[in-house]
């Protein structure tokens, strides 16, 4: 059977991530990437015309998932429960959506850097958003660092687990463990999504 455009799409995005994990982002090739799929080299590059394009639409999927997320916070009044959801959610979203891009991340570090330099539009912007979302515009600066530092702590967590066996799963509660030390009082501790709610999350 043939396969449909955004499957074909899909499956590259998944062997070239892994690939650029696995050997490094400037050590695999297009050509190397084509043999694993199956694929001739004229149809990956009828989906992607470069390496960068296929990391590109990777991060580009994650910060529209992250939008999404962001943009029904925005739509309810500000409560410490919506704090809550949102924190929770951002975790679940990013174990079960980012969780190949930053280990991809951890490896490969410059590469991403010129793929999506800082201040074009990336992760850090959306902190700050999900950050004024939690706690308001007029928050205590500590306040707005330790939300932050949550915001991250699936990122830390990742980092952390290079040269451990820490599957996602332990990575995730993990994450959770230390966003719940470090918002403290701010709000209530979001809740731990189940495995199931998470990777449902990562195939949505």
């Amino acid at each position: 059977m043939r396969r449909k455009g955004s499957d074909t799409r899909a499956e590259i995005q998944h062997v070239a991530m892994d690939l650029f994990t696995e050997r490094g982002y400037e050590a695999t090739s297009m050509r190397e990437i084509a043999e694993q799929l199956g694929i001739t080299k004229a149809a990956l590059y009828y989906h992607f015309e470069n390496k960068e394009a296929i990391i590109l639409s990777l991060l580009d999927g994650h910060l529209s998932a992250l939008d999404e997320l962001l943009d029904r916070a925005a739509e309810r009044p500000h409560s410490p429960e919506m704090a809550s959801e949102l924190l929770g959610g951002w975790l679940a979203l990013t174990a079960a959506r980012g969780m190949r891009t930053m280990r991809f991340a951890a490896a490969n570090q410059n590469a991403l850097r010129a793929a999506r330099p800082p201040g074009s539009g990336g992760t850090l912007e959306r902190i700050e958003r999900a950050s004024l979302l939690m706690l308001g515009p007029d928050s205590d600066l500590q306040d707005q660092l330790r939300v932050r530092m949550a915001l991250l702590t699936v990122h830390s967590a990742v980092l952390a687990s290079q040269g451990t066996k820490a599957e996602d799963t332990d990575i995730l509660a993990a994450a959770m463990d230390g966003a719940a030390l470090l918002i403290g009082d701010l709000f209530p501790v979001p809740e731990v999504p189940t495995e199931g709610e998470w990777l449902t999350n990562a195939s949505a």
